[in-house]
């Protein structure tokens, strides 16, 4: 964002991890930013400006997903169809990846709508495809990663989330197999990248994602060697194989370089510490 002009953005989601923080960098920056709260009929009647819809339902979805639906489709269809804006951006995840072959923003996805736990993914694909389909200028979607950084909560859902909080208390005890790998991406990159795509993104989805797996063992010898904690692994601990994520377009339109996950900060409680952007090409 370095050399770009103040703009008006709304972050719809705001009181979230990822929400809370992109209000935080963006006022930082000197932009004017609103965030309404849940239930606020002002995004349908003033201009909103850039909007960035970070609005869903992670841990939780299976227990709420008539929320889920809400959260992920419902809500976001009246934005499109009702509100002033000049731009939005919709947050969804490269969970939709699930069970796909390839990892390309525009590569063919594989569903199961009879398993519950596909119920994410076919609510924020719709999200996508409403995007998509609502015929306004300026709607892209940002596939996020799993996202790390200060002041996670363990109740999220997160993995590392997770695993912090019980380093925290000494001992960890893993319930997948140390070999098991996922892609994660730094939430001070996202502060970087989402505004950039929001405003002058070319593409109508982008993958948000560092492009690197980390391997659970890895995350377990990091923590030991930060926090002295113990570790121990289920005896069941099945192994959970995701694909890497392609980031060619996000690298290949702006030049970024994801920062290593495995950042001393993850151990910080304070979640309104803002971690300047880094990796991005000033335009």
């Amino acid at each position: 964002m370095t050399g770009a002009p103040p703009s008006t953005f709304t972050v719809l989601g705001a009181s979230g991890y990822i929400g809370s923080r992109l209000v935080a960098h963006l006022q930082a920056q000197g932009h004017t930013v609103s965030a309404p709260t849940r239930g606020d009929t002002e995004v349908f009647t003033r201009p909103l400006g850039h909007v960035i819809y970070c609005v869903g339902l992670t841990a939780d979805f299976r227990a709420r997903p008539f929320d889920t639906v809400d959260a992920h489709v419902g809500l976001l269809a009246e934005v499109l169809r009702r509100a002033q804006f000049d731009s939005l951006l919709y947050l969804s995840s490269t969970r939709v990846y699930m069970g796909a072959a390839d990892t390309h923003e525009d590569a063919p996805l594989a569903v199961l709508p009879g398993d519950p736990s596909y119920l994410y993914n076919l609510t924020k694909l719709t999200g996508e495809s409403l995007c998509h389909a609502c015929g306004r200028p300026g709607v892209r979607v940002a596939r996020l990663s799993n996202v790390v950084g200060p002041g996670m909560d363990a109740a999220s859902g997160n993995l590392v989330a997770d695993l912090v909080g019980q380093a925290r208390a000494g001992h960890i005890v893993l319930r997948s197999d140390p070999q098991s790998a996922k892609d994660y991406v730094h939430v001070g990159d996202l502060l970087g990248w989402l505004p950039r795509i929001a405003l002058a993104g070319r593409a109508a989805t982008y993958n948000v994602a560092s492009g690197r797996q980390t391997l659970h063992a890895q995350w377990l010898a990091w923590l030991q060697a930060r926090t002295g904690c113990t570790v121990e692994v289920d005896a069941q601990a099945p192994l959970q194989a995701f694909p890497p994520i392609n980031v060619q377009r996000l690298r290949g339109e702006w030049g970024v370089a994801p920062r290593a996950v495995l950042a001393d900060d993850l151990l910080l409680n304070d979640a309104s510490v803002v971690t300047d952007p880094v990796g991005v090409t000033p335009p």
